[in-house]
């Protein structure tokens, strides 16, 4: 994949596109030299959103630190490229299948913002087999319980 050898990420494969330990927020390690470079790389992983539903989530945690991009934001960055090498060629595939059944799932990451504590909301839509929409996106509001978040989330 292009991709991977324009950023040189040459690094181990890994499972998850962000470390589940690491809440990324505002004033955790020092600026970047470059923030061009930052913005370029997610910038690209936004394109890859269209095409690849289990990076939604990962980009829009880092499209939120674009206006100034830390040493920490990079390296979460770099390592949704390193996600990226266990399938570089995963995609959506439709299959022929006689179900109609419309499914959808929903759910919510309550306060996980640490800066805004606002809840980021995702969901997916099936029609049979295929995937047909997702999206993840940050709350606009703040909510006082788990509950709640996921009820916002519907």
């Amino acid at each position: 994949m292009d991709l991977l050898q324009e950023f040189d990420s040459s690094g181990p494969a890994v499972e998850s596109p962000l470390n589940p330990s690491c809440k990324l927020h505002n004033n955790d390690s020092p600026l970047l030299d470059n923030p061009t470079l930052y913005k370029h790389l997610v910038g690209k992983l936004n394109y890859l959103t269209h095409t690849r539903p289990d990076l939604s989530f990962s980009v829009l945690i880092l499209s939120q630190f674009m206006q100034s991009p830390w040493l920490d934001h990079y390296t979460a960055a770099l390592r949704v490229l390193q996600y990226l090498r266990v399938d570089p060629a995963q995609r959506i595939l439709l299959y022929v299948d006689l179900s109609f059944d419309l499914l959808a799932f929903c759910d919510a990451d309550w306060a996980s913002c640490k800066d805004t504590r606002r809840s980021v909301s995702g969901f997916y839509i099936t029609l049979g087999e295929a995937l047909i929409s997702w999206k993840s996106k940050k709350q606009t509001f703040v909510s006082l319980s788990s509950g709640k978040a996921d009820y916002r989330s519907m």
